[in-house]
């Protein structure tokens, strides 16, 4: 019998990556689903793109874009560059992809040209970086980069009533269109939190990577997950960077 598994933000925590999936003791026929963030943040990012290249090639892999990805991959194809990014991770990346070859650089580039947008599986489960605002549905979205940069659908998520009842017309129409939405972007540790949060249909699976925080692994049906250490104990060279 096979799992489906969400794994939340990364941010270039590759130990606390491999860590958190040998707890979760996945198996070969089983799916992971990526909710992006991969870069930016601490300093296996490029090892880390080459982790899940070779994953893969293994198990039945679901990569989304996030945020981080989109930066990345603007400042290799065009070297756009900006110090807000820099400033939250973009930085220990520039460090790293400086040092790699022509040929790895553009190894990586195709991968994160071949990101998905969102997922939808076959039980009406939406998978994707950070949201959508389409009421419609994440096919009618006009602008895209809104699945990695959107906080809205987290935000309303919160901000619902648990009263209010479905066929309210108060009811937020994006919560009524899917089974489930899995998302990232919007660290849980910012509402004191360290561990996978739910509100509405909406799990947030960011908790905080990029922080003080973990990487975390659920299987999408059970709801079990499990989690790496705390990233910043993984990589104590770093512990003064956030």
């Amino acid at each position: 019998m096979s799992n489906t598994f969400v794994i939340g933000d990364i941010h270039g925590g590759l130990i606390a990556l491999k860590q958190a999936l040998e707890r979760a003791e996945i198996k070969k026929n089983d799916q992971l689903i990526f909710l992006g963030d991969y870069v930016d943040g601490w300093n296996d990012s490029a090892r880390l793109i080459d982790y899940l290249m070779e994953l893969n090639t293994q198990y039945d892999c679901v990569f989304m874009q996030g945020n981080h990805e989109e930066m990345v991959l603007k400042w290799l194809r065009y070297e756009e560059d900006n110090e807000l990014w820099r400033f939250h991770g973009g930085q220990s990346t520039v460090d790293v992809y400086k040092l790699l070859t022509r040929e790895v650089k553009d190894r990586h580039i195709t991968f994160f040209n071949s990101l998905r947008e969102y997922y939808l599986d076959d039980q009406n489960r939406l998978f994707v970086h950070a949201g959508f605002t389409n009421p419609k549905g994440v096919e009618f979205e006009f602008f895209r980069p809104l699945f990695w940069w959107d906080r809205t659908l987290w935000e309303t998520a919160m901000a619902l009533d648990e009263r209010l009842p479905k066929d309210d017309i108060r009811y937020p129409s994006r919560f009524k269109l899917y089974k489930e939405i899995f998302i990232g972007h919007t660290p849980v540790t910012r509402f004191g939190q360290n561990t996978p949060m739910h509100c509405a249909n909406v799990w947030n699976m960011d908790t905080g990577a990029a922080f003080n925080g973990k990487v975390t692994v659920m299987n999408v049906d059970t709801k079990a997950y499990w989690q790496s250490d705390i990233v910043q104990e993984l990589y104590p060279e770093e512990r003064g960077r956030n």
